[in-house]
């Protein structure tokens, strides 16, 4: 699709991003202040900006990798099957696991990662998204640190794309499209 098929609507300015980033951070310090190794798993290609910011707003030891799975081929709508395209390169075993994630509507791909990084043997598992859109929600998924609940929104920006596009906007937008 082209731009003049559809419209980009803000929805969430950088501000407030920053601000959600900060809050949740906090949390986390607060909750993992005594934890001996933590590992950030950030979801690519969508939860890059959100784990950068997470991570520099971390103020306790970390490691940082990445998974790429890929669900939607290019729609607006899960495709249900979940592919691993890039595995994570460090060891879970007796970590706690932080699954960094930009949106969580379905369920499906955090299900799926949650089955595949418990079989690691890691201290625990835990999920951070910056989006929830629990109306969209097909499986029954725990998330332990949620930055915004929104209705069903397709949103762009701030590393969420649509077919390729729109990764690099600061803010977060929402795509109406054109009748």
């Amino acid at each position: 699709m082209k731009m003049k098929d559809y419209a980009l609507v803000k929805y969430i300015d950088n501000k407030s991003i920053s601000e959600k980033v900060s809050e949740l951070s906090e949390k986390i310090n607060n909750d993992f202040k005594d934890a001996d190794s933590l590992l950030f798993i950030g979801v690519l290609k969508g939860a890059w900006m959100f784990l950068a910011d997470i991570v520099r707003n971390v103020n306790l030891s970390l490691d940082i990798s990445f998974i790429a799975v890929s669900s939607y081929l290019d729609k607006t709508e899960t495709s249900g099957v979940v592919r691993i395209l890039w595995d994570v390169d460090v060891p879970l075993a007796g970590k706690d696991v932080f699954l960094i994630e930009d949106i969580v509507d379905s369920g499906l791909t955090l299900k799926h990662l949650k089955e595949l990084f418990y079989v690691r043997d890691p201290k625990s598992i835990n999920v951070c998204c910056l989006l929830d859109k629990p109306s969209k929600r097909l499986v029954d998924i725990d998330i332990d640190y949620v930055g915004f609940t929104i209705p069903d929104y397709f949103v762009v920006g701030y590393g969420m794309d649509y077919a390729g596009k729109h990764r690099n906007l600061k803010d977060i937008y929402r795509l109406e499209f054109n009748k």
